[in-house]
C-alpha cells in the first residue's frame, strides 16, 4: 500500500514538472496547439585562445621579473602575427608564496606568479602559427582553443524560422486529417538554446615540444560548427 502511494505521488510530481515546461494555454474551440523544435548549424566567427603565463622563483621580485619576460615574449609573438597586444585580455593575475608541505612545519620555498590570458581571433589563419610559436617558446601552459559564434542573433533567427516551419507543417497536417483548413497564427512562444562545448580541464595542457617546422595540431582542420536550436509553441485557428 505504501509503495503504491509513493508511485502515485511520483507520477503526479513528474506530471506537474512536465506541465511547468510548457506555457499554459486556455483551450479554445476551433484551434490547434502544436510545438516543434528547429535547428541551425552556423560556422563560428571567433576563435578564443586561452593560456597561462606562470613563473616560480626564490623571491617575489625574481618571479615577477621572469613572468614579465615571458609576457613580453607573448607580446612579440602577437606583433609578429599582426595582432595588437592590447587585444589580449588578462583574466586574472596572482603572486603567491609557495610552501613545502612535506614537512610538519611549513617552509617557504619560493613565489609563483600566475596570469591567465584570453585572445579572440577573427582571422582563423593566424591560429595555427600562434599555437606553434607559443609551444616553441615554452613560456605558457594550460593552452586551450575554442571556437564560438559572437553574432548569435542571426543564427537564432534561422533556428526559430525552422522551428516555426515545422510547427506550421504539423498543424496543417493535423487540420487536414480532421477535414479542416489551417487558419492564421493566434499565439506563439519561443525558446532558443546554444550548444555548450566542454572546456578542457584546468590541468590539461596543449603545450608541446616541437622540433623543426612540424605542423601545429590545429592546422588544416575545420573549426567545429555552432549548433543553435529553438522550440516554438504555436496556436493556430481552424477554418
Amino acid at each position: 500500500m505504501k509503495t503504491s502511494l509513493a508511485l502515485t505521488l511520483l507520477f503526479l510530481v513528474g506530471s506537474l514538472a512536465t506541465a511547468q515546461d510548457r506555457p499554459t494555454i486556455t483551450a479554445q474551440p476551433n484551434t490547434v496547439f502544436v510545438g516543434a523544435d528547429g535547428k541551425f548549424e552556423a560556422n563560428p566567427d571567433t576563435a578564443v585562445m586561452q593560456f597561462n603565463i606562470s613563473a616560480q622563483e626564490a623571491t617575489s621580485r625574481e618571479a615577477y621579473d621572469r613572468a614579465s619576460k615571458a609576457a613580453e615574449q607573448v607580446r612579440q609573438i602577437l606583433r609578429s602575427n599582426g595582432i595588437e597586444p592590447k587585444s589580449a585580455e588578462i583574466g586574472y593575475f596572482s603572486l603567491q608564496p609557495v610552501y613545502d608541505l612535506k614537512t610538519a612545519k611549513r617552509k617557504l620555498i619560493g613565489y609563483r606568479v600566475n596570469a591567465n590570458v584570453a585572445l579572440k581571433l577573427k582571422d582563423f589563419s593566424k591560429v595555427a602559427p600562434i599555437v606553434q610559436q607559443l609551444a616553441d617558446t615554452d613560456v605558457t601552459e594550460n593552452q586551450s582553443l575554442n571556437y564560438t559564434l559572437e553574432d548569435m542573433d542571426a543564427a537564432k533567427t534561422k533556428a526559430v524560422e525552422d522551428a516555426y516551419r515545422r510547427a506550421r507543417e504539423s498543424a496543417a497536417a493535423l487540420a487536414r486529417s480532421g477535414g479542416r483548413t489551417l487558419g492564421e497564427l493566434s499565439y506563439a512562444s519561443v525558446d532558443t538554446f546554444e550548444n555548450v562545448r566542454p572546456m578542457p580541464m584546468a590541468g590539461a595542457m596543449m603545450r608541446m615540444n616541437v622540433a623543426g617546422a612540424a605542423a601545429a595540431p590545429t592546422e588544416e582542420f575545420t573549426p567545429q560548427s555552432v549548433s543553435v536550436t529553438a522550440h516554438v509553441n504555436a496556436l493556430f485557428n481552424l477554418k
